[in-house]
């Protein structure tokens, strides 16, 4: 049995890691109500993206008939070679999320009877992917739990040359889709080439606006579709970014507040413990005591 030093020594450590994941815990928290808003922040532009784009090569836009898949991010090719772009975290201590992306990216990966090719966003996935031989071909960190839309822009970029130099001729996305904090959802999406977004069905009297709703583009509307296609492409990739970093600090969160509680519950189970240990400590002292008081009436 550990001795009542021992016990008392763990018990402080034991606080210090408590104090520690209740730090990172609310560090975390705040965190995430930043990433909430910024995926709510950026909502309506994706959306206003989205909807001038279909305008513009959608089956009634301006260009349906001037075949817009002549620009490179939409031109369509035999698939031969598909790329993954997956989102994980730089670092650990975040429940199961890394592991769930990564188990998810690897079922889409063995699906694909073709070549394969991998770009990373995170640490954890460019390590897991290397360590198991796979060809990462690009690897981007340091910003998971902290995106900017300039780190989105830059896989973007990266993205589209690889595309437009046949380094793989399908870009699919996969990434964790934020839902709670106790809830995130690893999803996957084809990113490349680009398709112009399905209009949706609108409701009420959003019919008779969107139907009366025209652009006219200054200048040509080619011209604008040569910077909407790389921006929209940017907007879809910094929406993943976000839902990440929402995933990964949501279930940091969760992770550390059962930590800090299951450190809450050992400190109380080693306080009986060292409670115990101090009472034998003490009745042996005693018995002693006892002991030799007795030896010297006898003597």
């Amino acid at each position: 049995m550990a001795t009542a030093r021992e016990i008392h020594r763990h018990m402080k450590s034991v606080k210090n890691i408590g104090q520690i994941t209740k730090a990172m815990k609310m560090v975390a928290a705040a965190r995430l109500r930043r990433a909430q808003e910024r995926a709510a922040a950026s909502r309506p532009y994706a959306i206003k993206i989205k909807e001038v784009l279909s305008n513009i090569v959608g089956d009634k836009g301006t260009l349906s008939g001037l075949n817009p898949r002549k620009h490179p991010l939409i031109q369509k090719r035999p698939v031969k070679k598909i790329g993954f772009l997956v989102m994980c975290s730089d670092k650990g201590l975040a429940g199961a999320y890394g592991s769930n992306v990564l188990k998810h990216a690897m079922g889409e990966i063995l699906k694909v009877k073709g070549e394969v090719v991998i770009i990373t966003c995170g640490r954890r996935a460019r390590d897991f992917f290397r360590h198991r031989g796979f060809n990462v071909i690009q690897a981007h960190f340091g910003f998971s739990d902290k995106p900017s839309y300039n780190n989105a822009v830059e896989v973007a970029y990266d993205a589209a040359q690889r595309f437009a130099d046949e380094q793989f001729d399908e870009l699919r996305i996969v990434y964790t889709l934020f839902k709670s904090a106790l809830s995130q959802t690893p999803t996957n999406e084809t990113v490349l080439p680009l398709e112009p977004p399905a209009d949706e069905a609108p409701k009420g009297g959003e019919a008779q606006v969107k139907a009366n709703t025209q652009y006219l583009f200054m200048p040509e509307a080619e011209e604008i579709l040569a910077d909407l296609a790389p921006r929209y492409l940017e907007t879809v990739i910094y929406a993943a970014l976000v839902q990440s970093a929402a995933s990964e600090l949501g279930s940091r969160m969760t992770a550390m507040s059962s930590a800090t509680d299951n450190a809450a519950k050992l400190v109380k189970s080693l306080e009986l413990n060292y409670n115990k240990a101090r009472q034998a400590l003490i009745t042996r002292e005693l018995t002693e005591i006892c002991g030799g008081a007795e030896a010297l009436k006898q003597n």
